[in-house]
């Protein structure tokens, strides 16, 4: 039961890392989906796992195609497997709890849980499966996060010496014409005063 409950929520984080860059939601969404599926699904079943004394950790290295990490586990995993699993568990819950936190702790979160997914590869089998399709989809969730909190970058000194550049010759234009239309008012006002003065003076005796 709890294998497909893996599968629907990692399809559900893979949907929105797609959808990340350009929708918050979407983000969220895919937060949420990994933290629930590595707190309830990762720590809280290994912990009922390792609390009811199950053997279900004996075979998970049969599938591997390298002989050390079947030798390993066999002889240091599964004789300790309550310590190791134990610290399996922290981490789960650690890294589930991280990525719910948001800003730089969710950064952490997704980091950390791609380093564990790229251990996942050395057990082979259906590994080999799983932890691609969970890199991809962590790997996507990380640039979403970490294009969403960048700082907006300032313009460029030379950009703004190229702007006021631009700006200085128009502004020079409109003073003048500023300036032209003042003297044009000037001259048009003289005129009207000559003539004004002709009126009032005309030529001629009696």
């Amino acid at each position: 039961m709890e294998k497909i409950v893996w599968l629907v929520l990692g399809g559900v984080a893979f949907v929105a890392a797609l959808r990340a860059d350009s929708s918050p939601r979407a983000r969220k969404v895919g937060r949420w989906a990994v933290g629930v599926l590595m707190i309830v699904f990762g720590a809280t079943v290994n912990a009922i796992y390792l609390t009811v004394g199950t053997n279900a950790y004996a075979e998970f290295a049969d599938a591997s195609p390298f002989a050390f990490v079947r030798d390993t586990w066999e002889s240091v995993v599964v004789p300790n497997q309550e310590f190791f699993i134990a610290v399996l568990i922290v981490a789960e819950a650690t890294a589930g709890v991280l990525v719910l936190a948001g800003g730089r702790m969710t950064q952490l979160g997704l980091a950390s849980l791609m380093a564990f997914h790229v251990g996942q590869l050395a057990f082979g089998g259906v590994m080999w499966v799983w932890a691609p399709f969970m890199l991809l989809t962590l790997g996507l969730l990380l640039r979403a996060e970490r294009r969403a909190h960048e700082p907006a970058r300032a313009p460029s000194p030379g950009l703004e010496a190229a702007g006021l550049a631009q700006a200085a010759p128009r502004a020079d234009l409109g003073q003048r014409d500023a300036r032209g239309g003042e003297d044009g008012q000037t001259v048009r006002t003289g005129e009207a005063a000559v003539g004004a003065s002709h009126l009032r003076f005309p030529r001629g005796g009696g």
